[in-house]
């Protein structure tokens, strides 16, 4: 009887060992973006996402390895629960170091083409993807450290040969899949996207903060208005510029924006406009993370704006005596329809999480 064990052991043994492994080879499968009823967005050519693009993307994303000390990760800073922002006013890095300025939310990256940071330095996001790998504030690590870490893993080994032609493990193939993976990442079922597409129903309140949100300010006082279409408009509610939104005079300038990127100082103090979807969630506000509540916002809009020489033409009458004259239940309907901005979906779908 142990003799038939062991032989049979033995022909197992020999049969394994002559099975030819399976090869991981290129897999172009695309991808199914879903985004409802926004726009068709203009994906770039040379990168178009495939189901194991987008995977490989994901995995990197959440990967520990990509810092110094293999303990932090993009997600580390950018959480899917807070609108993949960072609820600190500035981010902590691998060397205890801290920020100059709030971690920005992501998601419909797919349809901004104007830059990216707040201030802009980032032309493409596959260009914004490796920097925060290498800045000494954030993950501090050397590419080439990274790439020699994820050559060392099978997995890595084998995913970036399903993601790519040439299955290459290095900076362009990780800043690609990073692109991928950020760009699926879509918020398109807020209440807001369902009253437009008429399966949902404002509350009184909230239609009265959708009028106040898309009207003009009436200088007679006639009609009341708080102005926040003309930056935040769109489906994505942003205009994609740069803007000084009046948060401190020339003298109180203490970070330039954009103009450490244009060195002109007629971007002094300009910041990327940023999208209000989900802003309920993604506290504290601003590039600096000053405010901390929606409500601190609406304030600073209605009376408090500060005029400087970069100050946007279109504070005009937030700078004006009195500012936008909004009382106690105007701020409370307009707060109201910015909650409905907040998409439930977005910030629980699983294949935004970190993966298994």
């Amino acid at each position: 009887m142990n003799k038939i064990v062991s032989v049979t052991l033995f022909l197992i043994i020999i049969i394994a060992s002559c099975t030819d492994p399976v090869e991981v080879t290129y897999d172009s499968s695309p991808f199914n973006l879903q985004y409802g009823s926004l726009p068709t967005p203009d994906l770039p050519s040379d990168n178009p996402l495939t189901v194991e693009g987008v995977k490989l993307g994901r995995m990197l994303f959440y990967e520990t390895l990509l810092s110094k000390d293999n303990t932090q990760a993009c997600a580390s800073c950018h959480i899917q629960k807070d609108g993949f922002s960072d609820l600190n006013q500035f981010s902590k890095g691998v060397e205890g170091k801290f920020g100059g300025r709030q971690a920005m939310t992501i998601f419909n990256m797919a349809w901004h083409n104007n830059g990216f940071f707040w201030d802009g330095r980032a032309p493409k996001l596959r260009d914004q993807a490796l920097k925060p790998i290498q800045d000494p504030l954030e993950m501090n690590e050397k590419l080439e450290n990274v790439r020699a870490k994820l050559s060392n893993s099978p997995k890595y080994i084998d995913q970036f040969k399903r993601a790519f032609v040439n299955g290459t493990i290095d900076d362009k193939n990780i800043s690609l899949a990073l692109e991928q993976f950020m760009f699926s990442i879509v918020s398109y079922q807020s209440k807001y996207d369902q009253y437009k597409e008429g399966k949902a129903t404002l509350t009184d309140s909230e239609e009265r903060g959708r009028q106040l949100f898309f009207t003009e300010f009436d200088p007679s006082g006639k009609i009341k208005g708080a102005e926040c279409f003309h930056c935040h408009a769109g489906p994505n509610f942003t205009n994609d510029e740069y803007m000084n939104n009046g948060l401190d005079n020339d003298a109180n300038f203490t970070d330039l924006g954009r103009a450490k990127v244009t060195l002109t100082t007629d971007d002094n103090a300009k910041f990327l406009t940023p999208s209000l979807r989900n802003i309920e969630v993604t506290a504290p506000y601003m590039h600096d993370g000053r405010f901390k509540t929606l409500e601190e916002v609406i304030d600073h809009y209605n009376e408090h704006t500060k005029a400087s020489t970069t100050a946007d033409i279109l504070l005009q009458y937030n700078l004006q005596p009195g500012g936008l004259k909004l009382d106690t239940q105007d701020k409370k309907d307009l707060l109201a329809f910015l909650k409905t901005l907040t998409d439930p979906t977005y910030l629980t779908n699983t294949t935004f999480s970190k993966p298994n």
